[in-house]
C-alpha cells in the first residue's frame, strides 16, 4: 500500500485553537515527570523489600482515594470554572511531589511514606485529568475530536517512552532523590498551561456536589449503553492484560538488567502508543468507533498473551542478572509490548472521541471522572491480580493467561451488544 500524508497524525487541533496547544505542551511535559516519579516509586519500594507483592500495593493503595477523588472531582467540573478545579488539583500533586523528594533527600522516607504521597498524587491526577479532559471539547470544534485524543496518545506515548527509560537511568546513575527533584521541576509546565485558559464555567444545567449530582450522573449512565461497554471492555483489558507491576522483578530475576530493563519495558508500551498515534490519520476518519475499540482490545489481548509467551520462554534460558542481561529476550518483549500499546491506543482515541462526543457538556465532568477511574482503576486491580497470581506461581503466567481471557471476553460481549457495534462517530449517540 502506497503511503500519503493522510496517514500521518493530525495537527489542526494545535493550529486551530492556541489555547489547547498550551495545555497539551503543559500536559506532556508533566506526564514526563509524573512518570519518573510512577516508576522511581515503583523501584524505590522493591528496592527497600524486594517484593514484586509490595510493588503492586502501591496500585491498590490508591485505588480507593483515586475512586473517590474521581467522582467528586467529576462532581466539581460540573458545578465550578473547570480551570480553576484543575488548577487547585495541579498545585496539590505538586506539594505532594515535592515531600516526596524532600524525605528522600533527607533520608526520611519509608514505605509508608511512599504509599500515602502516591495515593495523594492519585487522586489529585484523577481530579485533574478528568477536569482537562472536559475542557478538551469547550476549546475544538467537535469534528476536531478525534484528532485532539490522537495528539494526547502522542503525549501520552512521549510521556512513557522519556519518562521510565529516563528513570531508570536516572536511578541507577544517581539515586532517588534527583528523580523525584526533577518531576517539581516540569510539573511547574502545567500551571502555564492552565493558567492562560479563559474561565470555563460548564453549559447548561448546574447541579451543586453532592448526593443528588451524583445521582444525576448515575441516572444518565445507566441509559447510555455505549458508554457503559467501552468502560467494562477497558476494565476487562487493564484487569487481565496490564503487567506493569511485573517488571521491577522482570529486570532483576528474569531478564536481567535491574532498573535499566524495567525503564526500557515501560517505555516500549510508550513506542507503540506514539508510532500508532504519528500513523492515526487514517484511524481518526473510521466512524464506527464501537466496532473499532472491540476489535482494538482484542488485539490488546493478543499482544498481552505474546508477551507471556516471550517470558515462558525465557524460563528456558538461565543466566540472566543485573550486570548480564538477556538482550534478544528483552528485544522480544519490547516489541510484544509496543504492539499492545498501539492496540491499547487506537481503542483509547475511539473511547475518547466518544466520551466527549456523545456526553452533554453540563454532564462531561462527572462522566469523565467515572471514565478516569475505569482507565486508572483497571490497571490498579491488573496489579493486583498480576502480583498475587505472580507470587504464587510465575512471572510468565499472569500475561499469558490475562491475554487469553481478554480475548475471550471482549468477543462474548461484543457479540450480545449489536447497538455498540453499530455505533457511528457522525451521529454519537451515549
Amino acid at each position: 500500500m502506497q503511503f500519503s500524508r493522510g496517514h500521518l497524525i493530525d495537527l489542526t487541533p494545535l493550529r486551530t485553537s492556541p489555547a489547547f496547544a498550551r495545555m497539551w505542551i503543559g500536559s506532556l511535559l508533566t506526564g514526563i515527570g509524573g512518570q519518573l516519579t510512577i516508576v522511581t516509586v515503583m523501584l524505590h519500594v522493591f528496592d527497600l523489600t524486594a517484593s514484586t507483592l509490595a510493588v503492586s500495593m502501591i496500585a491498590v493503595a490508591g485505588l480507593v482515594p483515586m475512586i473517590v477523588a474521581g467522582l467528586y472531582g467529576g462532581m466539581l467540573a460540573d458545578a465550578f470554572d473547570r480551570r480553576k478545579v484543575a488548577l487547585i488539583a495541579a498545585s496539590i500533586a505538586f506539594c505532594a511531589t515535592a515531600l516526596l523528594a524532600a524525605l528522600t533527600w533527607t533520608g526520611t522516607e519509608t514505605i509508608w511514606w511512599l504509599y500515602a504521597l502516591s495515593m495523594i498524587i492519585a487522586a489529585t491526577n484523577s481530579v485533574g485529568f478528568a477536569t482537562r479532559t472536559a475542557i478538551v471539547p469547550r476549546l475544538i470544534p467537535i469534528d476536531q475530536l478525534a484528532a485532539a485524543s490522537a495528539l494526547n496518545g502522542i503525549s501520552f506515548g512521549l510521556t512513557v517512552m522519556a519518562g521510565p527509560a529516563l528513570a531508570g537511568l536516572l536511578v541507577a546513575l544517581t539515586g532517588f532523590g534527583w528523580t523525584y527533584t526533577i518531576d517539581v521541576v516540569l510539573m511547574t509546565s502545567m500551571f502555564l498551561g492552565l493558567w492562560t485558559l479563559p474561565a470555563l464555567r460548564p453549559e447548561g444545567e448546574i447541579v451543586r456536589p453532592g448526593l443528588a449530582s451524583l445521582v444525576d450522573g448515575w441516572r444518565f449512565l445507566r441509559g447510555a449503553g455505549n458508554i457503559r461497554m467501552q468502560y467494562l471492555l477497558d476494565i476487562i483489558a487493564m484487569t487481565f492484560g496490564h503487567p506493569l507491576v511485573l517488571f521491577p522483578a522482570l529486570g532483576a530475576v528474569l531478564l536481567g538488567g535491574g532498573a535499566v530493563t524495567t525503564g526500557i519495558l515501560t517505555a516500549a508500551v510508550a513506542v507503540g502508543t506514539f508510532t500508532s498515534s504519528l500513523f492515526s490519520g487514517r484511524v481518526v476518519q473510521y466512524r464506527w468507533h464501537g466496532r473499532g475499540i472491540a476489535r482494538a482490545v482484542q488485539a490488546y489481548g493478543m499482544t498481552i498473551a505474546l508477551f507471556g509467551t516471550v517470558l515462558l520462554v525465557g524460563t528456558f534460558v538461565p543466566g540472566a542478572s543485573a550486570t548480564a542481561p538477556n538482550i534478544l529476550l528483552i528485544v522480544c518483549a519490547c516489541v510484544a509490548l509496543a504492539l499492545s500499546g498501539a492496540a491499547d491506543n487506537v481503542s483509547s482515541i475511539y473511547r475518547n472521541t466518544m466520551m466527549q462526543a456523545a456526553v452533554p457538556d453540563a454532564m462531561r465532568g462527572r462522566l469523565q471522572g467515572v471514565f478516569i477511574i475505569v482507565v486508572a482503576g483497571g490497571p490498579r486491580v491488573g496489579a493486583l491480580y498480576a502480583g498475587v497470581l505472580a507470587t504464587a506461581t510465575s512471572l510468565w503466567f499472569p500475561p499469558l493467561l490475562g491475554g487469553f481471557l481478554v480475548i475471550a471476553l471482549v468477543a462474548l460481549l461484543a457479540r450480545t451488544t449489536p447497538r455498540f457495534r453499530g455505533y457511528d462517530a457522525l451521529n454519537p449517540e451515549p
